[in-house]
């Protein structure tokens, strides 16, 4: 092998393909739509210049639709650094050698940050190389990362280093619960009980779907409907798996202990975004009454209650009743079906119309576990995922098979959970535990 790959480097670069024009590359680092009339009309194939204005950009709109922007954003980043790093190295980006992109790789493998860290990793080098595979598929070449010699570039590289990948910690239940019953105590507080229902219903109704941060702050008012007997049934319009958005409902079901119970949490937050949304336009000072008074009252409604002797009512029947607000509350139809669901909330209580950010959730957690007493080294690994891992890891550990738990992640297969159960849940399904230690 070693042989073939010399040989092939010193037979210099006399089969190379054309160059493509400066021009028509500026035009391929924007990787829009447009680009792809521009090629198929460079190229002499008749595409765009048969069809009618309208029709080209009614195709052009869709083909722009099949990628998403926060994807788009990266493929561009990852060109323009490829592009600097050609030029400077006097090689041609477009189209661009097999053996100068596993060079580009290995070259960027073995950069080392000031304390003796690998810069980039693994992960990182094989994303640069999918990025060029995208812009050379776009210009209807070849796409060089699919070459053995890069192929085999970016597995030794993942060999020589063996640095197994950084995973989030799981909140399993005991751990959403620890976080939850510290919010319970900002919830009457103003303003910050706005911020605490609307991070106890995202902890809730995350660790229960076993979502992704991507899909939790992406749902709106409307893609969530009360359910009489299966408690919540959330619609997630695309997802990681789904980028072609058919969809998808899962449900969130009531909850035995009103702490955890997705719709208890749903509800409060909703009656609160509800109170703020419909006070729009008065004075700020009426908008900050009316969440007030949704506040104290969902306050005084879970506060034990005493009996007419006196003596405090013991808990039962009747402290269920009061705390499982989502049997006797009816919030109204939303005016705005497309509100988001998880907005930003500002340090002093107004509710923003954008929604979070998947970084703000990972802020979120982790702000949440400090104040709840985690340390500092279970803090460094938690995040966003912590919720969907700590779904996977608690059904295993309760006893639930792959094919279950895969009903409510959206999983293709069992293989991710594998990696779950070895890593969160090791003696589930081990023969060790048969042994009679």
């Amino acid at each position: 092998m070693q042989d073939t790959i010399i040989g092939t480097l010193d037979a210099g670069p006399a089969a190379a393909p054309p160059v493509l024009p400066s021009a028509r590359l500026s035009r391929l680092a924007d990787l829009t739509a447009a680009e792809l009339a521009e090629s198929a009309t460079t190229g002499g194939a008749a595409g765009p210049q048969v069809l009618s204005e309208q029709a080209l950009q009614d195709v052009l709109a869709a083909v722009d639709a099949s990628t998403a922007a926060n994807t788009k954003k990266a493929y561009r980043s990852d060109w323009s650094r490829f592009t600097l790093w050609a030029d400077a190295g006097g090689f041609p980006p477009l189209p661009a050698s097999p053996f100068v992109v596993a060079h580009y790789v290995t070259e960027a493998a073995a950069d080392m940050t000031g304390v003796g860290k690998w810069r980039y990793t693994p992960a990182t080098l094989t994303r640069w190389v999918s990025s060029i595979n995208q812009f050379h598929t776009a210009a209807g070449l070849d796409a060089p990362g699919r070459a053995e010699v890069v192929r085999r570039a970016l597995s030794g590289i993942r060999r020589i280093r063996q640095v197994p990948p950084v995973r989030r910690s799981p909140l399993l239940l005991e751990d959403v619960r620890t976080l939850l019953q510290h919010l319970s105590a900002w919830a009457p507080d103003w303003p910050a009980g706005v911020a605490a229902r609307r991070d106890t219903s995202l902890l809730v109704m995350g660790f229960a779907g076993a979502y992704r941060r991507s899909e939790l702050v992406a749902l709106t008012v409307g893609d969530v409907t009360v359910h009489r007997s299966d408690g919540l049934h959330v619609r997630s319009r695309s997802s990681k798996t789904d980028q072609d958005a058919h969809g998808a409902v899962k449900a969130l079901p009531y909850g035995r202990d009103p702490v955890t119970c997705p719709p208890c949490a749903f509800v409060r937050w909703r009656e609160v975004l509800h109170a703020a949304d419909d006070a729009i336009g008065d004075d700020p000072r009426a908008q900050r009454k009316a969440v007030m008074r949704v506040l104290h009252r969902q306050a005084a409604a879970a506060a034990p209650t005493s009996t007419g002797g006196g003596g405090e009512e013991p808990a039962g029947d009747r402290e269920s009743e009061l705390l499982h607000v989502c049997r006797t509350t009816r919030i109204p139809e939303p005016t705005d079906p497309d509100r988001v669901l998880f907005p930003s909330v500002h340090a002093t209580g107004v509710i923003r119309d954008t929604s979070m950010t998947g970084h703000a959730v990972n802020e979120m957690i982790k702000r949440r576990a400090d104040q709840a007493g985690f340390s500092s080294a279970q803090i460094a690994l938690l995040g966003g995922h912590s919720l969907r891992a700590g779904f996977v890891t608690e059904a295993f550990r309760q006893g639930a098979d792959a094919h279950a738990i895969m009903r409510q992640t959206g999983h293709r297969g069992p293989g991710m959970l594998e990696v779950y159960a070895r890593e969160h849940a090791p003696l589930v399904g081990n023969a060790v535990t048969r042994l009679g230690l």
